[in-house]
């Protein structure tokens, strides 16, 4: 999930650049403001990620204490 909010993020980035090279400044502002949008999409999916993954590695850590 994380890499499609990347590459979408970087698909913006470039169609933010087209618009204020065409002069089109409402483009580019929406564009890149959508574009960091999916930028932190994809950082919180990864975070989200990782906390998974520590909390089932703190799971099995408990589970073997208890046995």
């Amino acid at each position: 999930m994380e890499r499609i909010f990347q590459i979408t993020a970087v698909i913006l980035a470039g169609v933010a650049a087209y618009f204020l090279w065409t002069g089109n400044k409402d483009g580019a502002f929406v564009s890149a403001v959508l574009g960091c949008v999916s930028f932190f999409l994809s950082v919180r999916a990864q975070v989200k990620g990782r906390n998974r993954t520590r909390e089932s590695e703190i799971r099995t850590e408990q589970d073997a204490e208890d046995t």
